[in-house]
């Protein structure tokens, strides 16, 4: 028999084998009270496959009021083997299975007690996963308003099994997996046909909107991007999964947060783009964001204006926040979401180095200005000023960005640590917030510089995730073995922008160079073929730890 893992959840359920079971104990908690009964079932694809029945010895008495429930005597478990004998065959028996029962949490607890107290396996507990399934629930979820009670007499009687429960483990084995079959055929109604959709139907609390459920039917399991439309045909919001069909299902599972009832009551028509991989969901799902803004991609949505930081060109150079990009520069960082960020960066430079802060003209003052005065810049306002040792300061500045950001970032981090030790932790918080803002801008200016000198690059990851990418712009994207395209269909791209650029020359294409520079540098991926060099500084961007 097959063995299901984790990657087998999407499997439809003619192709999953279940294990329907029922014990008896002498009591209601596996802590004081024994197994005197395990009774089962296996079915596959609705087709009986087997049936396991044992008595148990419990090694202690048999309460009256059990006897009298469930007709086993004392001397009915005599001979009986105990739980020691009885629990490996049917640990084999169910192996590989779904383990169905009603009330079943109760049935697990004495087997779990019983398993590790005797060190085997836990029952229906493959690596990584513990996958049951409780009628109960399931019947809470797709008939309770049918039924006076979720006993399992009264289900019995509902579905008119042929076995009716009398408290003996096979037999309510069987009355169980009667009504199991009967409830999948309710869920089926709903579009439950694969495993992961069962094991998360009895947990789920409703939707409003449950009815369009059928909206998804035609999902598959596989990476890509799913797009919901209102009924004016408008594109509401966009997401991406490594499955689609149980992402977009999870939606109408009970999420009771005010912004999804509002998605889901808009909802009219959903769409979807099947993926190679990952990396082209991510960067497909971030084009048609800032391609059509949908009003429920609101932390995604990008900004209504974008800004850099950059040295002007002046005889003693500054830092200022300009809203448009040029080719000519020293030294541009960006883009930036928001003017606060922004500022932090410019404040960063400002912590690190005697960078001038005032507009004026050199010579265009009587004295220093306040900064200068203070002796945390160099200021040409009052004339004086050496342009070669100004010169040093710019030097140190842009080689940040060519060869060692400690050049800026240790000079903060040493300022942050010694207001910390001083007890001055808002000052401290301020130059970490300082710190983190402009190792963010200097790693993300690096990653792009890199991507563009390489410009065109074929990489491959170990997992068999093949892409191009054309000066930080993801052109194609494919699996080992499949045939390469020549354009990735599924994305609606303009033009890669060009080298030319110190830094993105927008949000989107800065967003996507970053998504591409994660996937290169988060895992094992090897160049297979580059138009350039695709080189790094040696020196690397040091980043806060704990300490």
């Amino acid at each position: 028999m097959r063995q299901l893992t984790l990657d087998d959840l999407g499997t439809p359920l003619y192709d999953v084998t279940f294990c329907v079971l029922d014990l008896e104990t002498t009591g209601g908690s596996p802590l004081t009270c024994s197994i005197t009964e395990i009774g089962a079932v296996k079915y596959r694809a609705g087709e009986l496959v087997g049936s396991f029945a044992t008595l148990v010895n419990p090694g202690t008495g048999i309460p009256p009021f059990i006897t009298i429930l469930t007709g086993i005597t004392e001397q009915m478990v005599v001979a009986a083997p105990p739980i020691e004998s009885a629990l490996p065959p049917f640990l084999e028996f169910c192996r590989g299975t779904v383990i169905v029962g009603h009330n079943v949490r109760f049935d697990l607890s004495f087997l779990d007690s019983a398993c590790r107290r005797l060190d085997y396996p836990l029952v229906g507990a493959e690596p990584g996963a513990r996958r049951h399934v409780d009628t109960v629930g399931l019947a809470r979820r797709l008939i309770r308003p049918e039924v006076r009670d979720l006993t399992l007499a009264t289900l019995a009687r509902h579905f008119r099994s042929p076995f009716p429960p009398i408290h003996r483990a096979l037999e309510d084995a069987r009355a169980t997996a009667h009504v199991f079959h009967a409830l999948l055929e309710r869920a089926g109604s709903l579009g439950v046909t694969g495993l992961d959709e069962l094991l998360i139907l009895p947990t789920a609390r409703g939707s409003s909107y449950y009815q369009k459920l059928h909206l998804t039917e035609g999902l598959p399991r596989q990476p890509g991007v799913y797009m919901f439309f209102d009924r004016n045909g408008e594109l509401i919001y966009v997401g991406k999964a490594d499955n689609l069909r149980t992402r977009v299902r999870s939606y109408f599972y009970g999420d009771e947060r005010r912004r999804i009832t509002d998605l889901l009551r808009q909802l009219h028509r959903v769409e979807y783009r099947v993926c190679a991989h990952s990396l082209e969901s991510e960067i497909t799902e971030l084009r048609l964001i800032h391609a059509h803004r949908p009003r429920f991609n609101q932390r995604s949505r990008p900004p209504r204006r974008t800004l850099f930081v950059r040295l002007t060109e002046e005889p003693f150079p500054r830092l200022s926040v300009a809203h448009k990009l040029a080719s000519q520069g020293r030294l541009w960082l960006g883009p930036f979401r928001s003017k606060r960020t922004a500022d932090l960066v410019v404040e960063a430079f400002w912590a690190s180095t005697q960078l001038r802060r005032c507009t004026g003209r050199a010579g265009s003052r009587q004295g220093l200005c306040a900064p200068g005065q203070m002796g945390v810049a160099l200021c040409p306002c009052a004339g004086g000023l050496s342009a070669d040792l100004y010169a040093q300061v710019i030097d140190t500045i842009v080689g940040a960005l060519d060869h060692d950001p400690g050049l800026v970032l240790d000079p903060i981090a040493h300022k942050m640590r010694r207001l910390a030790a001083e007890r001055r932790f808002e000052e401290a918080a301020q130059m970490r917030d300082r710190y983190r803002a402009l190792a963010k801008a200097l790693e993300r200016a690096r990653a792009w510089q890199a991507l563009a000198a390489a410009g065109r690059i074929e990489l491959e990851s170990n997992l068999g995730e093949r892409v191009v990418v054309d000066q930080g712009r993801l052109v194609a994207a494919w699996r080992s073995g499949q045939a390469p395209p020549l354009l990735v269909s599924a994305i609606e791209a303009d033009d890669a922008p060009t080298a030319t650029y110190p830094v993105p020359p927008t949000m989107d294409a800065a967003e996507e160079a970053h998504l591409v520079w994660q996937w290169m540098t988060g895992g094992r991926v090897r160049v297979i073929e580059s138009s350039g060099p695709l080189v790094l500084p040696v020196a690397a961007i040091p980043h806060l730890s704990a300490a």
